[in-house]
């Protein structure tokens, strides 16, 4: 029967019940490197009175605390941040006559269209709306874009969150994210001889750069994890990398930065940043050789969150 840690909050199997058994954050909180607990009697169980972070101090990061489900699932609340706000996007759209976006909708509605791109949208024309180099990550530009780059995130989001830990994943995802736009938008200011004036008609929205940064940093963790191409074809995916980013390159210099609509420069910026940063950490623990689920251990479901995908099977 599922058990739940009454330290973390997380549910685990018979084998993994015990704190020292699932990586408890419990822990921690007993300074009990050894993952041994007593009956609380035992003087060498001290608090030094260290300083953990305003989180500690307020008591939100305690076992079981408000912050408690955050740590160990920052994929899933990314995931979660962006559905929520496509759906305010679509809202927002719905209510101000931008549904759907056409021209025709943008110069009727041209107020409305500035304060959707000035909340939602990373745009050339406003480089300097510093909310935009991060709400753009969550937004999303349709269904199928924003349910593409869910696949991806909740894959392969899951095992490199395990891998470099929760503060360093957030910090890569938001990091490489609001780079990746920024290097988009910083191309088309250069092509453009600067800052474009008037109705701020394209720019940067999607976790896409994010996403490929996810990747780039398995890539080099794994290589040679099997993941099926648009879920029919197994691919190792250093192949699917180095296609990638061989496709990308092409588009760029072949069409354009901004080819078939899709933000190239962004997307390999993303993937360029997670490969530096899969060098950096890699070697720190032995990576899992699959995608599995979470049951019965410390698999991409984490305390407290869903399990990951089963049968060795990538997003594609």
């Amino acid at each position: 029967m599922p058990y739940q840690c009454r330290h973390c909050g997380g549910t685990f199997c018979a084998e993994h019940r015990l704190p020292e058994n699932h990586d408890c954050p419990g822990l921690n909180e007993w300074q009990d490197p050894g993952g041994v607990f007593d009956s609380g009697f035992d003087d060498s169980v001290v608090d030094e009175g260290g300083d953990d972070g305003i989180a500690a101090r307020l008591g939100l990061d305690r076992p079981g605390g408000p912050l408690g489900y955050f740590r160990g699932n920052m994929t899933y609340v990314f995931l979660g941040l962006m559905w929520v706000t496509f759906a305010a996007q679509l809202v927002f759209r719905l209510a101000t006559g931008l549904l759907p976006l056409t021209e025709a909708a943008v110069l009727n509605n041209p107020g409305a269209y500035r304060l959707y791109t000035a909340i939602f949208v990373l745009t050339p024309h406003h480089p300097e709306y510093v909310w935009t180099w991060f709400t753009s990550i969550f937004a999303h530009g349709g269904f199928g874009h924003i349910a593409l780059n869910s696949i991806v995130i909740y894959f392969f989001g899951r095992l490199v969150e395990d891998y470099v830990g929760s503060r360093d994943f957030t910090l890569l995802f938001l990091g490489s994210g609001a780079v990746a736009g920024l290097g988009q938008v910083g191309l088309t200011i250069a092509q453009n001889g600067g800052i474009p004036t008037g109705l701020p008609i394209g720019g940067v929205l999607g976790a896409s750069g994010a996403g490929l940064a996810i990747m780039g940093v398995l890539t080099v963790l794994n290589p040679s994890l099997r993941v099926y191409l648009y879920f029919i074809l197994p691919v190792p995916l250093w192949l699917l990398t180095v296609g990638y980013t061989g496709w990308t390159v092409y588009q760029i210099f072949a069409v354009g930065a901004g080819a078939g609509g899709t933000a190239q420069v962004a997307h390999l910026v993303g993937l360029v940043i997670g490969l530096a940063y899969g060098q950096h950490v890699k070697g720190r623990q032995r990576m899992p050789d699959q995608l599995q689920f979470g049951a019965g251990g410390r698999g991409p479901g984490g305390p407290g969150g869903p399990g990951g995908p089963g049968g060795g099977r990538g997003p594609f």
